[in-house]
């Protein structure tokens, strides 16, 4: 009986259209129609294996799950023998070598309930095992040279995918600076503004920041006697005030019990603002600044080892739930830094993809 839920057509359809937008625009027509119809045939194949195949017991997310590794790595590999130099007879040959070595390992896995992530990496190893041992059979037939050996051995499309997402992650990241950098003119113009009208009430704010005498209209009154810690709270609540709830949820839970509900009564007084003067607010959020912990530098170890301390204190699992329908290439990135190793992702896409992993838990 095939697999419940598992469209194996509807599928390799769908695989195959989004295979016509992303293939290079440079290439020929015959080129990109050799790559889209590659990909939906062995896609397609595959699929029809596995739902005709009622011995393996397959679900239709395990199915999904090897067709999947199919259509992805028959996009890269076919694109690098296009890039190769390799004359277009050969590329069939060494397609089909390709997409089986990818679903026997990929079904073993499953089979033997092996974790992704490790399914994933012994998919790979295969795949440029075999892409290289093709390109050297037929050096060794003589019909290619050296010259097309190295430069087939050099190709790697999923590499140059990783940079392409690399560069438009810096591109928006340029564009959300240039955003805020003009979100910042524009409120220091404004704050100035201010500065400037309330000039003239800065000794009565001092004064009142000093000796709390005024009554919130909340009935949350400031004690005689402010302590530095107490500024540093009021200072803090102020900065909430102007945040998200998401985010200040995320920022109260830092703090200790008694610290949290003190700063959320500050937050609910009427007139915080006029309690603390604009010299004091200033001082103590600058204080505060120097304990908090620096940018973590963007480098190869330092991603790893956040991605280690990760793993350290939560379950495998968990963290592989979060990146379960991620790409791949990010379930290979995660899965090699649980034993301490980078996967030669571009810095800037693997740093995103670690500040999503710890946001996510």
């Amino acid at each position: 009986m095939p697999i419940e839920g598992f469209d194996y057509k509807a599928f390799a359809d769908n695989m195959a259209e989004q295979a016509t937008q992303l293939v290079p625009a440079e290439l020929k027509d015959f080129e990109k129609e050799y790559i889209v119809r590659t990909l939906g045939n062995f896609t397609m194949v595959a699929g029809e294996a596995l739902s005709n195949d009622t011995s393996l017991n397959l679900n239709v997310e395990q199915a999904v799950f090897i067709t999947q590794i199919i259509a992805e790595w028959s996009f890269h590999k076919s694109i690098d023998l296009v890039h190769s130099g390799i004359l277009p007879e050969y590329w069939d040959s060494i397609m089909q070598k390709i997409a089986f070595t990818i679903f026997e390992i990929a079904k073993q896995g499953i089979i033997r309930k092996i974790p992704q992530d490790q399914v994933l990496q012994a998919v790979e190893h295969h795949v440029v095992k075999v892409y290289k041992q093709c390109i050297e059979e037929l050096e060794q037939k003589g019909i290619i040279n050296e010259e097309i050996k190295n430069r087939a051995e050099s190709q790697s499309n999923i590499d140059a995918m990783a940079q392409q997402v690399q560069a438009e992650q810096m591109q928006k990241a340029q564009e959300q600076a240039e955003q805020q950098n003009n979100m910042a003119d524009e409120s220091s113009r404004i704050a100035e503004e201010r500065h400037q009208k309330r000039e003239a009430e800065r000794a009565a704010k001092r004064q009142a920041a000093q000796q709390a005498v005024q009554q919130p209209r909340t009935g949350v009154s400031v004690p005689q006697g402010i302590s530095n810690k107490d500024l540093k709270l009021m200072s803090v609540a102020l900065v909430l005030k102007i945040l998200s709830q998401d985010k200040v949820t995320t920022i109260l839970n830092k703090f200790n019990n008694n610290d949290s509900q003190t700063i959320s009564k500050y937050m609910n007084m009427a007139d915080l603002e006029s309690q603390i003067d604009g010299d004091l607010l200033t001082g103590c959020l600058k204080e505060i600044k120097e304990f908090l912990p620096s940018k973590r530098k963007l480098t190869p170890e330092n991603l790893v080892n956040a991605l280690m301390e990760i793993y350290r204190q939560n379950p495998r699992e968990k963290v592989e739930k979060i990146i379960k329908n991620e790409r791949p290439l990010v379930k290979r990135f995660a899965a090699r830094a649980y034993d301490g190793e980078y996967s030669e992702l571009p810095l800037k896409v693997a740093g995103v993809i670690t500040e999503y992993i710890e946001e996510s838990l």
